[in-house]
């Protein structure tokens, strides 16, 4: 991440706020460093937290995002970045700049609130998207600071969305949807602090004294549930009962030794109807094996040339179609393990996953 500067002062360091750079920084540390997407629930707050670590230009280096650039007026996405960063008064990246090719790295933050009185006539709830970028102040050669972009729709065209959020001041929302934005904003970060076991400073004025995370306890019970998803009903009760077993006496271990870590998970899959996939695959390869997975004749429609997990868009429409959706677990190699599940049951299963310790992609 390259240090640009603001023609702003340093606004986001008041010590008693939870919106600061002193919680924001360790996040994105988090995410950097170990994991770049965060799904789970935080108390007050309806339905999933999404927490996403992005950048530019990679996130924007695929088809799709392409043509929304191209739609928006804009040749690549480093324009876009600097269009965004006019917005926020920040520094625009040169010719030289873009040239060296370098990553730019923003933070999304994707919850939903209740609905302002307007949108109450329509909704029951209503989206709120936080984009926070990086940048330098008060003439820093380090990066110390941030902007935040805010909207309260939902990003259909990804860049799109992006250029029609608005830049937020936290201290003087705008309007009703920025203030309920702000007052929940406060509490997801301090969910996620808890979430990532991240201390915030004593100095800051907690939105809520509770333990916003909703913990599950793990039991045989938790796997049973877990193996009955990922086979989609289709695991014998002997076998269901054998694995939960040792699932939960793997998991007991709190070993951070690879082989251990993720001894009987590939027993599991071995139990469950999967696809060991190399890396790269053909659209042949993936309509035999789901076929396959899912008992009847699949295929999708793609475009020429189209391979591996650009193919990962069709498939799953194809299969949405049917209630189905293609996960993968992740081997720490370069292969998939893929299966089929339930698209009803997904967000149970990636909540299991996180449970459990066996990580499950959604594709």
């Amino acid at each position: 991440m390259k240090n640009f500067f603001s023609n702003l002062f340093n606004k986001n360091n008041d010590p008693k706020s939870i919106i600061s750079f002193d919680i924001i920084d360790p996040i994105y540390s988090y995410l950097y460093n170990e994991k770049s997407n965060l799904e789970f629930k935080v108390k007050g707050i309806q339905d999933n937290v999404f927490v996403n670590l992005f950048y530019f230009p990679g996130s924007l280096d695929h088809e799709q995002a392409q043509a929304e650039i191209k739609k928006a007026g804009f040749n690549t996405s480093y324009e876009v970045l600097n269009e965004l960063y006019k917005k926020m008064n920040i520094g625009i990246l040169s010719d030289e700049m873009i040239q060296e090719g370098l990553e730019y790295d923003f933070i999304h933050i994707q919850f939903y609130s209740e609905p302002t009185t307007d949108e109450k006539k329509v909704f029951k709830r209503a989206i709120k998207n936080f984009i926070i970028f990086f940048c330098c102040t008060d003439n820093s050669l380090e990066i110390n600071d941030f902007r935040i972009l805010y909207s309260g729709t939902y990003f259909f065209d990804y860049t799109k969305g992006l250029l029609e959020s608005e830049l937020l001041d936290i201290t003087n929302p705008k309007n009703e949807s920025q203030e309920i934005g702000i007052r929940d904003f406060k509490l997801v970060l301090q969910g996620i602090c808890q979430y990532l076991n991240i201390e915030i400073p004593e100095t800051i004025e907690l939105p809520s004294l509770e333990n916003l995370i909703e913990t599950e306890e793990v039991t045989a019970k938790t796997f049973e549930e877990f193996i009955n998803l990922v086979s989609r009903g289709n695991a014998e009760e002997k076998e269901l009962k054998t694995q939960s077993k040792k699932l939960l006496k793997n998991y007991q271990k709190e070993t951070k030794e690879y082989h251990e870590i993720i001894e009987g998970h590939f027993d599991l899959f071995e139990s469950v109807n999967t696809w060991n996939s190399d890396w790269k695959f053909n659209p042949e390869d993936a309509e035999c094996f789901i076929s396959e997975m899912i008992g009847e004749d699949f295929n999708f429609e793609y475009p020429e040339e189209t391979y591996s997990h650009d193919l990962f868009p069709y498939i799953q429409s194809a299969l949405e179609k049917r209630g189905f959706e293609l996960m993968s677990y992740d081997t720490k190699g370069d292969n998939y393990l893929f299966f089929v599940a339930n698209k009803n049951d997904v967000d149970r299963i990636l909540e299991l996953s996180e449970l459990t310790n066996i990580e499950i992609d959604k594709l």
